[in-house]
């Protein structure tokens, strides 16, 4: 049965309408869409933002007995060390898990006509995470070290490797394949990928701060209180102000949301280079052309 509100992907699309069908995707499809990333990323997204809270509390702490700190610095900088490291571990799994149910839900979207399968959404995740956790651990790193040199180089690796996941699901190419098909499939539209690129996360950012803007507000009034009193040590307590946490939280919760418009968007546009390169969407237009007629 023909689905009237499915977004055909395989096809070529210029920067304005990629960003648009972005958007496209999310508003026709939101409710299965979240849906299935809250099954598969909540649990992981309650233990994140119970570590956060869990650290907020210890820095408050930490901060307002400064004796101790002077005492044993080395004792102190371990423990913000410790902290930050099982932070960003936490990150690095939600962001995996946030990126596999985004790019297998879209799979499944497209191969069942607009009406994607949790239970195959799910399947998949399960039997690629440690591949896509294995990607991510390569680009991260060659990335970070471009950057070490200027910049210029971790900009450059960034845009390339921002299609690999799409590689690896769609293609289901290995992790070295897919490393290697992503400076074959950006050749000669490495500038038009970074405009997408730029233009989108700059978005992201604009929205990111607005909904920022409440917490940011409470912050510095809290501050303002703290540094007029007596002990300036006072203004960390702040990390234990209920409101604040509940502030920072939402905060935290709607810029992961936001996280979902980037990973779609890249999607988009590997499948406009895909197009560009290999006429896949057409070819297989084509295939589907004569074998309906075959029917016939």
């Amino acid at each position: 049965m023909e689905n009237n509100n499915f977004i055909e992907f395989k096809k070529e699309r210029d920067l304005g309408t990629i960003i648009s069908d972005t958007f496209k995707f999310i508003r026709e499809n939101w409710k299965e869409y979240f849906l299935t990333v809250l099954k598969i990323v909540g649990p992981v997204l309650l233990i994140g933002l119970a570590v956060l809270v869990l650290y907020m509390f210890t820095m408050a702490d930490l901060f307002t007995n400064m004796d101790e700190v002077e005492s044993n610095p080395i004792g102190f900088l371990s423990q913000i060390f410790s902290w930050v490291f099982g932070i960003i571990f936490v990150y690095i799994l939600l962001y995996t898990l946030l990126s596999m149910s985004s790019l297998y839900f879209i799979k499944s979207y497209i191969n069942n006509n607009g009406k994607p399968q949790f239970s195959e959404v799910k399947e998949n995740i399960l039997k690629n995470v440690w591949k896509f956790l294995g990607l991510g651990v390569l680009i991260t790193i060659v990335t970070v070290f471009g950057m070490i040199f200027c910049y210029a180089p971790g900009i450059y690796l960034g845009t390339v490797f921002s299609i690999a996941t799409s590689i690896m699901v769609f293609e289901n190419k290995s992790v070295g394949d897919t490393f290697s098909h992503c400076f074959t499939l950006i050749k000669g539209e490495w500038w038009n990928t970074f405009g997408v690129l730029l233009v989108v996360w700059i978005l992201l950012m604009i929205l990111g701060q607005a909904f920022s803007i409440p917490a940011m507000i409470y912050q510095f009034i809290k501050m303002g209180t703290a540094m007029g009193g007596d002990d300036p040590t006072a203004v960390f307590s702040m990390f234990k102000d209920p409101i604040y946490l509940a502030l920072t939280i939402g905060s935290y919760i709607f810029q992961f949301i936001l996280y979902s418009i980037p990973l779609i968007s890249t999607v988009f546009i590997y499948f406009d280079l895909n197009e560009q390169k290999n006429l896949t969407g057409t070819f297989e237009k084509i295939d589907s052309l004569g074998n309906s007629k075959i029917e016939e």
